[in-house]
């Protein structure tokens, strides 16, 4: 039987090189984005290894609609990754307060409604759940707070409900990513110029001297996707080449 993976955020950046690895591993794959333009692109390009559904995650009637289009087509989930995020900065301060939703709704209510919602499909299965979080949910930055407190949320989350859904089999576990070069900062507003000194700084604030890519973040997630990882869950494991080791000299 042919494995299946639901993945958003899935037409750039982590998401996008998760969905290639799946397919890799001769996973079918439900690619979940808001540019309908990309996701067409990846239909033609993977044909019938690929299914592909328009969802504005942060949209509740989007996801309603993402779970009763996945019911109508009788799917069953092997993987569930939620991988669809926004980066905005702001301090306490000066962040308002339809910022400070925006960046909640979009990356942890969406994450907890996707996983509640998928349960059903997950039980079938016995599949597991990895959320894509970050290196600030495990340490304190300046100036990106509410994107830090998602993201810490999303690491509990994690952890909370792995103890409640062990019993049916299912795992959950989240990655937490330092700086990897995607869009999500030139999304946030960064311009090109800022953004590559951002990265050459980058090189110093991780010990091992480089950012870093997409795909070695999506070897990750498909390991603690597959039965590879059969006995762990609850896990936030950093990948950010020893950042959140660090503290600021």
């Amino acid at each position: 039987m042919t494995k299946t993976a639901l993945i958003t955020g899935a037409t750039s950046g982590i998401g996008l090189s998760t969905l290639k690895k799946f397919i890799k591993e001769n996973y079918f794959v439900i690619a979940i984005g808001r540019n309908e333009t990309r996701l067409n692109e990846l239909k033609e390009t993977y044909s019938n290894q690929i299914d592909t559904f328009r969802c504005d995650v942060s949209k509740k009637d989007d996801r309603m609609d993402l779970i009763n289009y996945l019911k109508s087509k009788n799917y069953e989930l092997d993987a569930l990754v939620n991988s669809a995020g926004i980066l905005r900065n702001g301090t306490i301060e000066n962040t308002s307060l339809d910022a400070w939703n925006e960046m909640i709704e979009t990356n942890l209510t969406s994450t907890f409604h996707l996983m509640s919602l998928c349960i059903p499909l997950l039980e079938k299965r016995k599949g597991s759940i990895v959320n894509v979080s970050s290196v600030t949910g495990l340490r304190s930055f300046p100036n990106i707070l509410a994107y830090c407190v998602s993201k810490a949320g999303v690491d509990h989350l994690t952890r909370c409900s792995a103890l409640e859904l062990a019993p049916k089999g299912i795992r959950v576990n989240a990655v937490n990513p330092g700086v990897v070069v995607t869009n999500c900062h030139l999304n946030s507003g960064m311009d090109k110029e800022t953004y590559n000194k951002f990265l050459e700084h980058s090189k110093t604030t991780h010990p091992i001297g480089r950012v870093g890519n997409p795909d070695e973040i999506a070897d990750l997630i498909f390991f603690l996707a597959s039965e590879q990882s059969s006995w762990i869950t609850g896990e936030t494991i950093a990948i950010d080449g020893g950042r959140h080791l660090t503290c600021a000299r």
